[in-house]
């Protein structure tokens, strides 16, 4: 009886082990979620760099299946190099070999769709997340994808103006807050400007060199910043009697998504 039960388990171990495997037998690189389901995705589209075209400025989105008895729907969402959704809701994906969806041959398993970039659409990487609705009802992420986007404008450096440090002079004797502030423009847009940020010097002209991130988010009470969107970049400090007394030098900057640096500002500040 032992060795019966035993054969028992064994048998059951390569059952169980055999069903894993053919579960898993294909892979695609950006899958997410495909085992113990009717459909395996293939492929994913676009993956490479996209360049604003005048003439055509479509799109095609899509996703390929090895077989899709299964699926009930197909949608894809897409967010900006800003983490933005670049549409509010996903977007449905067809296999109805319609021109105006951009699908080729309907019934081929290649769900597809447009999109139609614009020129001032922001440069830099696009990310895609495609889903599934299946038999169970149950939205599914299967699988994602990204490309670079250039929207044919050239790319010129972001400008700074109008900096700000609120106080500059100050007497530490307890933990005070400072407000900075500085103003960022960007002919390409505001959305192409990266990061506006400042590094401090110390007053023996020794740095860290860590970036301390300026926001233009309207967030009055952490940042200190008034308006969302305005071009005005705001961070508030803190210092306290710890820090060394004397002058510290602020140096402001601003990147934009093309890596292009903006002119630099100096500021200093006088801990006493």
């Amino acid at each position: 009886m032992i060795l019966i039960k035993n054969k028992k388990i064994i048998l059951s171990f390569l059952l169980l082990t055999l069903i894993f495997f053919n579960a898993c037998e294909k892979k695609f690189d950006n899958v997410i979620d495909s085992t113990s389901f009717n459909y395996q995705v293939r492929s994913v589209s676009p993956k490479d760099s996209v360049i604003f075209n005048i003439m055509d400025s479509s799109l095609v989105v899509n996703i390929q299946f090895s077989q899709t008895s299964n699926l009930n729907s197909v949608s894809a969402q897409i967010t900006d190099p800003i983490g933005k959704k670049f549409f509010a809701d996903k977007i449905s994906l067809f296999d109805n070999g319609k021109s105006e969806n951009g699908d080729l041959i309907a019934g081929d398993k290649i769900y597809s769709n447009k999109i139609f970039m614009k020129s001032k659409d922001v440069s830099g990487t696009y990310n895609i997340k495609f889903y599934v609705d299946d038999n169970l009802a149950q939205n599914r992420f299967v699988a994602r994808t990204s490309f670079y986007y250039r929207n044919g404008e050239s790319n010129i450096a972001p400008v700074i103006s109008n900096a700000l440090i609120d106080p500059d002079t100050l007497v530490v004797t307890t933990t005070t807050t400072i407000q900075t502030r500085i103003k960022a423009e960007d002919q390409n847009g505001l959305n192409d400007i990266k990061e506006v940020y400042f590094i401090v010097f110390r007053p023996d002209g020794t740095t860290n060199n860590i970036k301390t991130q300026l926001f233009d988010d309207g967030n009055i009470n952490n940042n200190g910043d008034l308006t969302a969107g305005d071009g005005i970049y705001s961070r508030k400090i803190q210092v306290n009697e710890t820090n060394t007394k004397g002058t510290y030098r602020f140096e402001f900057r601003a990147i934009d998504r093309g890596g292009l640096q903006s002119n630099v500002i100096n500021y200093l500040v006088l801990i006493q």
